[in-house]
């Protein structure tokens, strides 16, 4: 579609809250949705908050410049958790995120306008952000393909950060291919195509272990038994450990990046939003550096347990997407539970949707660290199987 077709029917759809802003560009290459981090030439990035200047934006950032080398269109600025500090873009200020698959329950977050923009086709594919999950969520609450690289594949520059050191943008599409070519673009990798697909069974999968899953909903357990059935497990590390490592990492980062703002004028933030900031007050110098050592630690023992694996299949979430009037803090734990361990270890994932009659379900595919393109065939392969199309 062009971005003037895209834009069309986005208007025509207001209440939905999927767009912030748009742009008036023209063109005939792929029409795409920025998520409102990041920045692009002649608009205003607001984060989804309220608390920046309302300044235009005189440059792009380094992947939209990217993305204009081959001819992308840029169809406007997409709604998302405020700072992408949440999982279901329930935004005070631009109004919740419509999730086109699920009407009443949540899009996910924080990408949920770039996940509901693909899902309601209004742009080709979308760019996303994901600090915990924030790519991976929202594509398994709409229904669609999610790719997060490997942390540092696609520049950073001209994007409001979340956490420096867990940040990684990636494509929301809708299939594995055009998200990987969508990547492509992104970061001009080349190769990350592949000319043919190949069959599920040459792939050597595995799955974590029982305990390491945990309880799942009715609805997810249901395609997780399907999915994993005869899979070998692996012994990854403590799931709780990897996640206190996030954890520990963003709450320090994100106060340091929001402090300016929360002293001037909290009240400006969203209150869940506000709360969860305020957190990183409590990590101290000492807990942080623990942390990032702990990364280092976790990184190299998941890429040991994965060495004879070619990819391991892990739940999206823990829960089908929740009502919009569900509590946000019940919600958080088991919408990031499987996602937030893979920011720490960095590693390429692909989020997948399974093929349902109900409501949406994800499925990820997790690669090895720097090994993008090994990912793609295998998630294709998957993306195929489901579909009955092997």
């Amino acid at each position: 579609m062009t971005a003037s077709e895209a834009r069309a029917r986005a208007k025509a759809h207001p209440d939905w809250n999927i767009f912030i802003s748009y742009t008036n560009e023209e063109g005939n290459g792929p029409a795409v949705a920025v998520k409102d981090l990041v920045h692009v030439k002649g608009t205003v990035t607001t984060g989804g908050g309220v608390v920046l200047p309302k300044e235009i934006d005189k440059e792009d950032a380094p992947v939209v410049a990217r993305l204009r080398a081959h001819n992308c269109v840029m169809v406007g600025k997409v709604n998302l958790h405020e700072f992408a500090y949440g999982l279901t873009s329930i935004n005070p200020h631009y109004g919740t995120v419509h999730n086109p698959k699920a009407p009443g329950h949540v899009a996910g977050g924080s990408s949920g306008g770039s996940a509901a923009a693909v899902a309601a086709d209004l742009c080709d594919w979308a760019i996303g952000t994901d600090t915990g999950g924030s790519i991976r969520n929202p594509a398994a609450m709409c229904g669609v393909t999610g790719f997060k690289p490997t942390v540092g594949t696609v520049s950073t520059e001209g994007v409001i950060p979340l956490s420096t050191t867990l940040d990684t943008i990636g494509p929301l599409a809708h299939d594995v291919i055009q998200a990987a070519g969508a990547l492509a673009m992104m970061c001009d990798v080349q190769h990350l195509v592949p000319a043919a697909p190949r069959p599920l069974s040459s792939f050597r999968l595995a799955i974590p272990s029982p305990e390491w899953v945990g309880e799942l909903d009715a609805e997810v357990s249901a395609v997780w038994q399907r999915v994993s059935a005869g899979l070998p497990a692996i012994a990854l590390p403590d799931r709780l450990r990897m996640a206190n490592v996030s954890l520990a990492i963003m709450f320090r980062e994100a106060y340091e990046y929001h402090r300016r703002w929360i002293e001037a004028d909290s009240s400006r933030y969203g209150t869940d939003v506000l709360a969860t900031l305020m957190r990183g007050k409590d990590v101290t110098q000492a807990d942080y550096d623990r942390a990032q050592e702990e990364l280092l630690a976790v990184r190299r023992e998941t890429e040991e347990a994965m060495q004879d694996v070619d990819a391991m299949l892990v739940p999206a979430t823990a829960i089908a997407p929740p009502l919009v009037t569900a509590s946000s803090l019940e919600m958080r734990e088991p919408l990031s539970r499987f996602t937030r361990p893979f920011n720490v270890t960095g590693q390429p994932v692909y989020a997948l949707p399974y093929p349902t009659t109900g409501l949406p379900i994800g499925v990820q595919a997790v690669g090895h660290f720097g090994h993008d393109a090994d990912l793609v065939p295998a998630a294709w392969a998957l993306e195929r199987a489901w579909a009955g199309r092997e």
